[in-house]
């Protein structure tokens, strides 16, 4: 017999997964996202007082949907808009009604009925400062909390939070349309785009906050928005070499973490379940972005680092002066502390610790990482490794500090403790 608490728990589940269709939808209906949200909202706290009585129906995605939709019409008769307005919810209510789901579903991936991506690209839209168009999207898209994506800019959350509320407000007094746009438009928006799928991802891969070491619902999101950008822009090789990066990344999934939902790291992952149908459709999509030209670009380069893994059968195998002399021609086309960390750890499998320790300490001070939890885990490993188990000690603590993920802070925790410290 289910309980309220189980109830409470499938809730959650089903919002995390329906909250972005649920927004996007409702945007392209009343072509105001503050109020898609608000109707969303609404649904869900319909949802929390019925469903616990209930039970959780057998399609909660359109069961939510539907009243939202019915929260929607009522809106609009409160405030007593035109009735033309009231007409042309109702028809879309009809022409979406739970029986047409079928041809719903059918519809997502077309270049004009995918309501994600035209949110997507109102996110992105030119008007907007970069770093707002990132954060909207990952509100309204990856349904990240605003400390969430605080902590994937690694900046503070009063700033994230008054960056969307002012996208918000922009978006709506420009009117900007709620559409894919064409052409010239479209591919001037495209790296925003490009960019803003990329953290979703990695929001899923590698989760910075709650219980779960991942969030695959969120990859699978973000593939499936990358596959679509691939066929309406068959000749860019960024969205190619995006969608090799993901697959190949996405194919570990089930080998990043043991039967009671610990992580497994890279090294001590069975590769024999690697998904192999994701690694080769990786691979042949980073194929086509090297042919398109693009080898050194940013994503191409990520790509091909995973790619050093995707093909090596056993972690022995990787060729990591490679993998290093890829990051090192990243970090010249865009300079980051992130990228020298991440070369590093690809130093250490190459040349030693003592290499590697070298090079984070000439970028641990840098103020991007000052809250970073990576970097003092990776600066432990390192220290451990050269028998330094005091301060090993203390750098993964520091790292557990900073973590907001309940499996990634008992992980290092536990590193501490085997280094001489108390867990």
């Amino acid at each position: 017999m289910q309980t309220e608490s189980d109830t409470h728990r499938a809730i959650n589940t089903v919002w995390k997964i329906e909250q972005p269709r649920l927004i996007a939808s409702l945007t392209r209906m009343v072509r105001d996202i503050s109020l898609a949200e608000e109707l969303a909202q609404d649904a869900l706290l319909v949802a929390l007082k019925a469903w616990p009585q209930s039970g959780v129906p057998n399609n909660p995605g359109a069961w939510l949907m539907q009243t939202a939709k019915r929260r929607a019409i009522d809106y609009f008769r409160h405030r007593k808009m035109a009735a033309t307005k009231l007409e042309e919810v109702g028809r879309i209510i009809e022409d979406y009604a739970p029986d047409h789901e079928a041809e719903l579903v059918e519809a997502l991936d077309d270049d004009v009925g995918d309501d994600l991506l035209r949110l997507i690209f109102t996110s992105c839209h030119p008007i907007l400062p970069a770093e707002s168009r990132v954060a909207l999207t990952l509100r309204l898209l990856g349904g990240l909390t605003t400390e969430e994506i605080a902590r994937a800019f690694l900046a503070a959350e009063p700033t994230i939070g008054q960056r969307i509320v002012r996208a918000k407000k922009t978006i709506a007094e420009a009117g900007i349309p709620f559409e894919v746009p064409r052409g010239e438009e479209r591919a001037e928006r495209l790296g925003s785009v490009l960019g803003v799928l990329y953290l979703i991802f990695n929001e899923g891969y590698s989760a910075t906050a709650g219980e779960d070491w991942m969030r695959p619902q969120l990859c699978a999101e973000a593939m499936r928005l990358g596959r679509i950008l691939a066929r309406l822009s068959p000749d860019d090789s960024e969205v190619h070499a995006l969608v090799a990066l993901m697959e190949i990344q996405a194919s570990r999934t089930d080998a990043r973490t043991d039967a009671q939902g610990e992580p497994v790291l890279l090294l001590d992952q069975d590769r024999s379940r690697w998904d192999q149908l994701l690694i080769r459709r990786g691979l042949a999509a980073l194929d086509r972005a090297i042919e398109l030209g693009g080898a050194n670009a940013p994503y191409a380069l990520q790509a091909s680092i995973a790619a050093c893994h995707a093909r090596a059968r056993k972690a022995a195998d990787t060729d990591w002066a490679r993998i290093a002399a890829l990051y090192a021609i990243l970090a010249r086309l865009t300079p980051s502390p992130v990228i020298e960390l991440n070369r590093a750890v690809a130093i250490s499998m190459a040349e030693g610790p003592a290499a590697a320790l070298q090079l984070i300490d000439t970028i641990k001070d840098s103020p991007a990482l000052k809250s970073y939890h990576l970097l003092y885990g990776v600066r432990g490993d390192m220290l451990s490794k050269l028998g330094r188990h005091t301060e090993a000690t203390l750098e993964f603590r520091k790292a557990a500090e900073l973590t907001r993920n309940t499996r990634e802070k008992a992980y290092l925790l536990g590193r501490a403790g085997l280094n001489g410290g108390e867990p």
